[in-house]
């Protein structure tokens, strides 16, 4: 269940530096990793959030340290690099992003969920030895305590390697996950067979209780075992995609933790809540794209037309 009022969400998962290259301009470090860019997303929009994560000793680990802090992320202890990861996002003409990857993801010691709501992870911290499985295991203790999990794959086919093995990982984990985002990026890598109501149907089978699946701009769809939306993507002018779907994967979070209720209520989301929470996903999804690097919004530079959940 979501617990106390003084509950958080806690995400844990990799911070680096995302070394941005453009067709235009000189390469700029910027803050990246997909789960420090959903506990961004989940600082400015106003949810309590912390992060458990690996930063080197370094002034890119301090210039993280700094980012976190200005973004209303509490950061946990966790362990110390002696240098911190970082990706080269070479930024094509037509916006998309390629990564190359300098990853160190350690073993991490098991935090305390006692009052943590929802628990959050994904991507390389998901995939890379040696934190990998301490992150498997961590997703099982806290599902089996009530706690909400969330879980965005955000594959990276370059780090990941065997496709089998990574299906294998992620099947074998599903039944400790409460909501699952796939990218259509990573449903052709994972599942590549499959079209998305039967991969929703699939994840749901194991399961999951609330399936996302984000096609960029072709807009994204929310599925339960009762219910499915289709919410288009709001239109944008596109500077690059950095980010996009972590600050979805953000919002949607900030949604489900607006609610404040019990672990059930994800069985009984109805179409119009769940088109809520995409159509505000989404519009801080289309923020993030016009910004240059992961920039999500702050919640008060929102359209307050839209619709958006505030925690109580």
């Amino acid at each position: 269940m979501l617990k106390s009022q003084q509950c958080h969400v806690l995400v844990v998962g990799e911070s680096l530096v995302d070394v941005l290259a453009t067709p235009t301009a000189p390469p700029v470090d910027a803050p990246g990793g997909s789960p420090l860019n959903v506990a961004v997303t989940l600082g400015r929009l106003g949810t309590p959030v912390s992060i458990l994560t690996a930063l080197g000793d370094d002034d890119r680990g301090a210039a993280l340290r700094d980012h976190l802090a200005g973004s209303r992320v509490d950061l946990r202890r966790g362990p110390v690099l002696s240098r911190t990861s970082s990706a080269v996002a070479r930024v094509g003409v037509d916006g998309a992003a390629t990564y190359e990857f300098d990853i160190d993801w350690p073993a991490l010691d098991p935090p305390d969920l006692r009052d943590v709501g929802i628990l959050h992870t994904g991507s390389i911290a998901f995939f890379s030895h040696p934190g990998a499985a301490h992150v498997g295991e961590l997703l099982r203790t806290a599902h089996e305590s009530g706690v909400v999990t969330t879980l965005d794959p955000n594959v990276r086919p370059a780090l990941v390697g065997d496709r089998d093995a990574a299906v294998r990982h992620l099947e074998v984990t599903l039944p400790s996950v409460d909501v699952l985002k796939l990218s259509d990026e990573d449903a052709a890598w994972l599942y590549p067979d499959l079209a998305p109501e039967a991969l929703a149907a699939l994840v749901l089978e194991r399961g999951p209780r609330l399936v996302a699946l984000t096609q960029g701009a072709a807009g994204s769809s929310l599925f339960t075992s009762t219910a499915r939306v289709d919410v288009p993507a709001p239109p944008t002018t596109v500077v690059d995609t950095v980010g996009a779907g972590d600050a979805w994967m953000g919002a949607l979070i900030h949604g489900l933790f607006a609610d404040r209720g019990t672990g059930r209520f994800l069985d009984l989301l109805d179409d119009a809540t769940l088109r809520a929470l995409a159509t505000s996903a989404s519009r801080v999804a289309a923020a993030t794209v016009a910004a240059q690097g992961a920039d999500p919004p702050w919640a008060e530079d929102l359209d307050p037309a839209c619709p958006h959940p505030t925690p109580a």
